[in-house]
Parts: structure tokens; C-alpha cells; sequence
């Protein structure tokens, strides 16, 4: 019995190497958790999402909206659809989209990246430039504010570049 599972364990590792030797190199990739990375399609650009973004302005905001679903948003829902109305795959949640791309300092911000707010963080926008960002709250529903001043300025915590 010990030898047939010598030899299963032999011909398992000679498989996975030749796998491994022959092209399958990219079946096995492992990522480490703090390199988490949106899955962005060489057509999206900061552009793009951010027209994408305009097209829904005034729909109403819910809480807990669901993924995919148009007629109404919540923050982190309005981000996911319109990224991947751009081909680009974010969570559903704000703190896990807080978690891919990298972190982009205010003053280098561009447009199309994300901004968060709230320390934790659970309100997220798109920025759109000249110190603008589109996002869904309460009754306007979605809307552009002015990052620099008054409650979102106060409330500013980070900004991350997906694209």
C-alpha cells in the first residue's frame, strides 16, 4: 500500500511539473492578499468611466441596492456597475474596493479614480476632475460634489487608481 502511494505522490508532482514546464505556469499563480487587483479590460479609461458615470446622474439612491440593477444605487453599487460597464471586475462592497489598484495621492488624483471617505471607510466616488467627483447619496441620488470643500472635504480619507 506504501509504495502505490509513493508512486501516486511521484506521478502527481511529474504531472504538475510538465504542466507547469509545457504552459501551464499561468493556471497556477497565487497572488498575496495585499496585491488584491480589479480584473481592467485594455478599453476602459478614466474617460470612459466617467461618461459611463454622467449617463446615470439623478437615479435615486437605496441603501443596499443590488449589483446590476439601474433604477437605483448605493455608493459602492453605482462604482461596481460602471466599471464594469467598462470591462473592469471591483467587489460589491466599499472596503474590498478600497483594496485594489494603488493608492494615489489627492493632489496626483485623475480622472476615474475611486475616493473614499469616512475613517473606516464606507462611502466611495468616482473622481472626475478639477477637484470633482460623481457618487449616490440620500435624495439627490447621483450627483457630482466638490471634493475640496465643506463635508467631503472634511471626511476625505483616501483615493485609489484602478485603472
Amino acid at each position: 500500500m506504501q509504495t502505490k502511494t509513493n508512486l501516486s505522490k511521484l506521478l502527481l508532482g511529474i504531472g504538475l511539473s510538465t504542466a507547469v514546464l509545457f504552459g501551464g505556469s499561468t493556471a497556477i499563480t497565487a497572488q498575496p492578499a495585499h496585491a488584491a487587483q480589479a480584473t481592467v479590460s485594455a478599453k476602459a479609461t478614466g474617460t470612459s468611466v466617467v461618461n459611463t458615470a454622467k449617463r446615470y446622474m439623478g437615479v435615486p439612491y437605496k441603501w443596499g441596492a443590488k449589483s446590476g440593477i439601474t433604477s437605483a444605487f448605493d455608493c459602492s453599487s453605482f462604482v461596481q456597475y460602471v466599471y464594469k460597464k467598462n470591462g473592469v471586475q471591483l467587489p460589491r462592497t466599499v472596503k474590498p474596493q478600497a483594496k485594489h489598484g494603488k493608492f494615489v495621492a489627492k493632489k496626483n488624483l485623475k480622472a476615474g479614480d475611486l475616493v473614499f471617505f469616512y475613517s473606516p471607510m464606507h462611502h466611495v466616488g468616482i473622481y472626475i476632475g478639477n477637484g470633482k467627483f460623481i457618487h449616490t447619496y440620500g435624495k439627490p441620488g447621483v450627483t457630482i460634489s466638490d471634493l475640496n470643500s465643506g463635508w467631503w472635504s472634511k471626511y476625505y480619507n483616501t483615493a485609489r487608481r484602478i485603472l
